[in-house]
């Protein structure tokens, strides 16, 4: 009697776990139609514009910026600096290191970035500066989204060669002023791209420092000196680290990071922008 009862109840539960699969199916179903219905309305009621020009975007396919706006972006000119990513002063001499890397290397092993920022270009709404500066300084969070399609399909990144993926980060300040970190947010776009670890909370910006702009490479380099700290030596420690910001400029703010990641125990340091000054 007692096995009889056994075999009933493992048969009821087998049923029950079949009847609980199948609603979740139903219920997956039904929520997504429901998303799609919704998406298409309210694409329907706003249709989405381009982030940079303003024309309107095809329904539907999740895009932030038109396919004329992702084409201005200016592309790096070559030859460039194998460390830095910076332009290297004469193609004619076949050198493969800019000046600067040559008589002072950086702490990161090497720096990549997807497109070229020129400032002329920051008064043209549709260009990607304008666009970088809006996001950061306009406080326009919702750029970060159509930021993130300038990455493009491939991403620069040896993603066997990282562990790890660091933000630069920003002041408590100035992170409550803004009310987010543009790098915090790209890096998480990379770090889902790529499928690797996301730190956001170890490397922190222990000192306010004034602004870099107009400041050249030696004034920002002791505008940000001992300006960063890591909070946990331990996740960090023997680790290839991936530093993400918006735009390099000269490269201070990434050295310093690196300079101090290294003396946390990190293994190596390599440094992604989005955007290169040059």
């Amino acid at each position: 009697m007692d096995q009889r009862l056994l075999r009933v109840s493992l048969i009821i539960g087998i049923v029950w776990k079949s009847n609980q699969r199948n609603l979740y199916s139903v219920w997956t179903i039904i929520s997504g139609t429901w998303s799609a219905v919704l998406t298409e309305l309210i694409d329907f009621l706003y249709p989405p514009r381009c982030a940079g020009c303003g024309c309107r975007l095809a329904p539907g396919k999740n895009l932030r910026v038109c396919s004329a706006c992702l084409a201005r972006a200016e592309p790096l000119p070559a030859p460039l600096c194998i460390v830095c990513g910076g332009a290297v002063e004469s193609a004619a001499t076949g050198a493969a290191r800019c000046a600067r890397c040559i008589a002072h290397p950086p702490h990161f092993r090497r720096a990549r970035a997807v497109a070229r920022y020129r400032a002329s270009a920051e008064d043209d709404p549709r260009s990607l500066p304008a666009l970088l500066r809006r996001h950061k300084y306009g406080l326009d969070q919702a750029a970060g989204r159509a930021l993130a399609e300038y990455l493009g399909a491939d991403l620069p990144i040896d993603r066997e060669a990282i562990d790890l993926i660091v933000p630069v980060p920003l002041h408590r300040a100035r992170l409550w002023w803004r009310g987010f970190n543009q790098a915090a947010i790209m890096a998480e776009e990379i770090s889902r791209r790529l499928g690797l670890a996301l730190d956001t909370t170890s490397l922190v910006r222990s000192r306010a420092t004034a602004a870099q702009t107009a400041r050249d490479h030696d004034a920002r380099q002791r505008n940000v000196r001992r300006a960063f700290a890591v909070t946990r030596a331990d996740r960090v420690a023997g680790r290839s680290i991936l530093l993400i910001d918006d735009v390099m400029t000269t490269g201070a703010t990434a050295d310093e990071c690196a300079r101090v990641l290294l003396a946390a125990g990190a293994r190596s340091v390599d440094v992604f922008t989005l955007a290169r000054v040059l």
